[in-house]
């Protein structure tokens, strides 16, 4: 499958206030995101390297210890098995990345 219309993949609320469109290339997860302000992941790890990108709003992104706003253009990257938590700041859009493939996440 060499290309995907994002927009023709079903939404997936996975977390309350997460609204996402899944897809795997063969080594990576991807996840499309438009986030409810407000809406919560809560502090986790996992084996993935993870990437967030903002496209739109606010998210709060804490990797390890450190905690920032990140606005439109922001990456956050995640070590595998580094703890990480992210809150919506306002309502917003992201891309999340994850390597190699999160076998099962939807």
């Amino acid at each position: 499958m060499a290309f995907i219309d994002t927009t023709e993949l079903p939404i997936i609320e996975r977390k309350p206030g997460w609204h996402g469109r899944y897809f795997n290339s063969p080594s990576m997860t991807f996840g499309h995101y438009a986030f409810d302000a407000g809406a919560v992941i809560s502090s986790h790890d996992h084996l993935q390297e993870e990437v967030w990108h903002v496209i739109e709003g606010e998210l709060e992104i804490t990797i390890g210890a450190e905690t920032r706003i990140a606005g439109p253009g922001f990456v956050g990257i995640i070590p595998s098995g580094t703890l990480h938590a992210v809150r919506a700041v306002t309502a917003g859009k992201a891309i999340v990345v994850d390597h190699p493939v999160r076998e099962g996440f939807f």
